[in-house]
Order: structure tokens, then sequence, then C-alpha cells
């Protein structure tokens, strides 16, 4: 996938929560998630209502663990 999709931050919460990941904590405005079956952890910025860039999306999606074309399919 060339371009990254435009998503906010709660609908990369929606992904996360659904790949097995929980909220562990939050400190301004940056929530961490963390996934205890093989200890990985992401954060995700917070900004209101505000779109992710393109590459911070992209670095979420790889702590992710997926695959960009994963992450759009996730989306649905």
């Amino acid at each position: 996938m060339s371009k990254m999709p435009v998503v906010r931050a709660r609908e990369v919460v929606a992904v996360a929560k659904a790949l097995g990941f929980v909220l562990d904590r939050q400190r301004g405005s940056h929530a961490v998630y963390y996934r205890a079956a093989d200890k990985t952890r992401v954060v995700i910025p917070m900004h209101g209502g505000a779109d992710l860039k393109p590459g911070t999306l992209r670095a979420i999606i790889a702590d992710l663990g997926v695959t960009p074309e994963h992450f759009v399919e996730l989306l649905k």
C-alpha cells in the first residue's frame, strides 16, 4: 500500500483493541496500550479529533505488528 489511510486516534484504538491490546496508562495526550500475550506495547497520541500524520500512523501500524493492508481490513 503506497498511501496511508487518513484515520483518527479513536479508530486506531479500536483496531488495537481488536488485536488484543488493553489500555495500560495515559499521561497527557499519549495513551499506552499493552498486549500481555507477547509483551508488546504501542503508544497512540490522543490529540482530540485530529487526524494522525502518515509517518506516525506507519510507525503505530508497525508497532501493532500488522501490515498496512491488514490494518485497513481491521478498520472496516
